[in-house]
């Protein structure tokens, strides 16, 4: 990849994010049923999101939240969202998107930030685990939850 940077999601990337292509078999896997159940109740002033640019061009998005007082370890400081274009995967964009997310949790004082997700062929779960997250339980829906401690 050539040039990576992190922007705030704002009203003129939305859009590209949105129009992000995934890898065929992919679109299961985008948002685990216990993030969107989440995001119902979750206050718009703890999330962290941005976009990945190579050079120009919107590649990714991440979004992060901070949440000291969720009634839910897991949602406390937490990866929720990440995508990739499909032309761009494998290529480092999810890697520097998640060690940016890992940064500003340090930079925040947290211990353990965490991940959902859905196992499967063509799941994330092999890039989690490569970042170095770990399996530390499951929701009642089934899905992974995963950790890695700061």
């Amino acid at each position: 990849m050539s040039h990576l940077r992190l922007e705030e999601l704002s009203a003129s990337t939305i859009v590209h994010v949105n129009s992000l292509g995934l890898k065929p078999g992919q679109e299961q896997f985008v948002s685990p049923v216990s993030y969107a159940a989440a995001a119902a109740v979750t206050p718009v002033h703890t999330a962290w999101q941005r976009v990945v640019l190579e050079d120009d061009r919107v590649v990714g998005f991440i979004h992060g939240n901070f949440d000291p007082d969720a009634l839910q370890e897991e949602f406390k400081a937490a990866l929720w969202r990440i995508n990739v274009d499909a032309d761009a995967q494998g290529k480092g964009v999810g890697r520097f998107a998640v060690e940016a997310l890992i940064e500003e949790a340090r930079r925040r004082g947290v211990e353990r930030l965490t991940v959902l997700w859905e196992r499967g062929e063509d799941g994330p779960e092999q890039f989690f685990l490569r970042i170095g997250f770990k399996p530390v339980g499951e929701t009642e829906y089934g899905e992974v939850i995963g950790a890695i401690d700061l």
